[in-house]
């Protein structure tokens, strides 16, 4: 059975220099949508007081369709006259979830906001993204003998009765 999607833990940590209509500076209220598509969208909670530079570090968990080839990051601002979206950031999914980069990797990543339908440079986004690997997965691959990167001391497993462990030997040459 293929999996159909992974779940991605989405870091929002700070916007900078966002601006309306590329003139006047976001003065407070700015929050930021992640969109795995059209339909699946999850929201930070609103900086109220960060201005052009929002501070939100808040980790948001979605799911992302294995067919989907990008994250779409939108920073919105609540005005007087109601909502209005700052930029959108398309982040391609081989930023993240590439195949030369190991479960579980952290990527900070940062992103030039754009203003719809312009073109137009709006800010930036600064985020991290790890694609999470669901715990059974990762213990049944280490106790099938597959090879799950690990650098440290000792490494057990619960539920294994055995295993091998591999190691590089290396010489280092020094004078007493």
């Amino acid at each position: 059975m293929a999996t159909t999607s992974r779940a991605l833990e989405v870091t929002v940590i700070s916007g900078e220099g966002l601006r309306l209509d590329r003139r006047r500076p976001v003065k407070k209220n700015a929050f930021a949508v992640v969109r795995t598509n059209s339909r699946i969208s999850r929201t930070t909670k609103t900086d109220i007081d960060g201005g052009s530079y929002p501070t939100w570090n808040e980790k948001i968990v979605v799911d992302f369709p294995s067919q989907a080839r990008f994250l779409t990051v939108e920073v919105h601002c609540k005005t007087y006259s109601g909502e209005k979206i700052v930029g959108t950031a398309r982040i391609p999914a081989t930023d993240f979830a590439g195949g030369y980069f190991p479960d579980n990797y952290l990527h900070f990543l940062s992103y030039r906001l754009r203003e719809d339908g312009k073109g137009e440079r709006n800010g930036i986004i600064n985020l991290s993204v790890r694609v999470k690997v669901p715990e059974n997965r990762v213990s049944a691959t280490m106790c099938s003998g597959g090879a799950v990167p690990w650098m440290g001391g000792p490494l057990a497993v619960e539920g294994c009765s055995s295993g091998v462990v591999t190691g590089v030997p290396v010489w280092h040459r020094y004078k007493y």
